[in-house]
């Protein structure tokens, strides 16, 4: 089981960077099909938490209140993203007195407290079934491609080199490992609790999808493109429903 868990994690932690490598030498092209990967992503994301995780989490809760687990998935990711987000707004400001370029490091921190997550969230799943573990890895990696796209702009948009670039956000995205490993090392500990790491994840991505994903699509909507982005959006989700009835 540890070497299918590592399998699947580093499947979705080196594929995520598939879309920022093409960035780097297909920049047009992909800067024009970005959008696309976002409403697909966004479609997965809601697809796995919904027709997946949350059932799989109903079946094996037992006294276990489901609903108030992905509650809570939903909050800890906002005040997750909140502290990343004053903390980025306060070094800015301190960044522009001093007339220097914005650092590269709080996108390697945030990049690593998801990457992380990731790690725990494919392990946990895998701990539950193989299936669900590798329609989770599927939604995980959907939702990181167009993820690191953006930094990879940054990254570049702030003179770093395309070797580094590369290798930052490997190292980065390898992270999830240290996740995934943790998470299966205390297998036995977390054993009765892991309908509250199905529900977590579920809020986890239902968060993301809603808080990040869609509000990108809306404000990035290309003329020509909203019917498209409805389209994959609705796709991604019947998706993983199809493939959740396929694999079990």
């Amino acid at each position: 089981m540890l070497l299918t868990i590592l399998f699947f994690t580093i499947i979705g932690s080196v594929f995520s960077l598939l879309g920022g490598i093409i960035l780097l030498f297909a920049k047009k092209t992909t800067l024009k099909i970005s959008h696309l990967l976002i409403s697909f992503a966004a479609g997965t994301l809601l697809g796995t938490a919904f027709f997946d995780l949350m059932p799989e989490a109903i079946e094996q809760a037992g006294e276990i209140n489901i609903f108030l687990w992905v509650t809570f998935g939903v909050l800890f990711f906002f005040i997750i993203e909140r502290f990343l987000n004053w903390f980025h707004f306060h070094s800015h400001e301190e960044w522009e007195e001093k007339k220097s370029k914005p650092t590269i490091p709080l996108i390697i921190l945030g990049d690593g407290i998801h990457n992380f997550i990731d790690g725990v969230v494919i392990a946990a799943t895998f701990l539950v079934s193989v299936p669900l573990g590798i329609i989770t890895t599927l939604a995980v990696a959907a939702h990181e491609i167009p993820q690191e796209l953006g930094d990879f702009a940054i990254f570049i948009h702030n003179g770093v080199s395309r070797k580094k670039t590369i290798m930052v956000n490997l190292a980065s995205a390898l992270i999830s490992i240290l996740g995934a490993l943790i998470t299966f090392f205390l297998r036995e500990s977390i054993q009765s609790s892991l309908p509250i790491f199905l529900s977590l994840t579920a809020g986890f991505f239902i968060y993301i999808a809603s808080s990040d994903l869609i509000p990108e699509i809306h404000h990035g909507e290309k003329k020509g493109f909203a019917f498209m982005e409805t389209v994959l959006l609705i796709v991604g989700a019947f998706l993983i429903y199809f493939l959740v009835g396929v694999l079990e």
